[in-house]
């Protein structure tokens, strides 16, 4: 029998499906996937759908990762201290929460550089941003959040400090100067989204040759920020990779054999190509 999972989203790309039926295809498992565009008013509903469609397991994208925690029977050990979910696994009808994206953001800036003892400003404190701080924090970066609402970056560097028992710090949006010493700058807020307009989450006279630029942003790849980066000469990291390692990390939950990388990469590279 065909088991199904997917994704949720706002607006569904084709992205996370190519990688994980190349998976499905590499390792002969009779799996389908499935992009699903909703609402946040339809996130309830969905939830139900899956547990009585016996959906095995669904992405989460941005706006959902904090949105479905209450939706859930329970949430395993590391999306817990993050305080949000980007995978839902169904077990016979029990609708387990996890993060992937922790692994998968450090495993995509470990393609350029190593995060122990370096400083990172993460800009944004949503969903993906906690999981990036948390997973940064305990890889022993000195992380700093930026956010344009001061008290959500202070909220977020206070419960990351809890959760990983390292400091983190929090910086106003506007005239901070943590950017201006840090080995690295990560966006993880949606800023440089096709849906939002494709602007800059950060002034690019701000941005220079040594700075190692990640972006979470993966539609479109090349978002603004990691063009200018790009022309600058920096390292950058787009938002493909830390898809790639956190499919993986979902491909793995949803079927229990490990990800075949190499054909999930080769699939992603594919569906960029020009």
């Amino acid at each position: 029998m065909t088991r199904l999972c997917g994704s949720l989203s706002l607006h569904p790309v084709g992205l996370g499906a190519a990688m994980h039926r190349a998976g499905y295809a590499a390792l002969g498992l009779d799996y389908a996937y499935v992009p699903f565009g909703i609402s946040s008013a339809r996130l309830p509903a969905a939830l139900e759908a899956m547990r009585a469609l016996g959906v095995r397991g669904l992405g989460v994208s941005m706006p959902f990762k904090l949105e479905v925690l209450p939706l859930l029977d329970a949430l395993d050990a590391d999306a817990a201290r993050i305080g949000a979910c980007n995978t839902v696994v169904n077990d016979g009808g029990r609708l387990t929460g996890y993060n992937t994206d922790a692994p998968g953001a450090l495993a995509a800036l470990r393609e350029v550089m190593e995060p122990r003892g370096t400083r990172i400003v993460v800009l944004g404190a949503g969903g993906a941003a906690r999981a990036i701080v948390v997973g940064l924090a305990l890889a022993d970066a000195r992380v700093t959040v930026v956010n344009r609402d001061d008290a959500r970056a202070s909220a977020l560097a206070a419960a990351a400090s809890a959760a990983t028992g390292r400091r983190v710090e929090a910086e106003a949006a506007g005239g901070g100067t943590a950017l201006a010493t840090a080995d690295a700058l990560v966006n993880a807020t949606s800023v440089g989204m096709t849906a939002q307009g494709l602007g800059l989450p950060v002034d690019a006279a701000r941005l220079r040759p040594s700075l190692v630029v990640m972006d979470a942003v993966y539609d479109p790849t090349e978002t603004p920020l990691v063009a200018a980066a790009r022309h600058l000469g920096a390292p950058v990291v787009h938002g493909g990779r830390m898809l790639l390692h956190q499919a993986a990390g979902q491909f793995e939950l949803y079927t229990g054999a490990p990800a075949p990388l190499a054909s999930m990469d080769a699939a992603l590279r594919a569906a960029l190509a020009p």
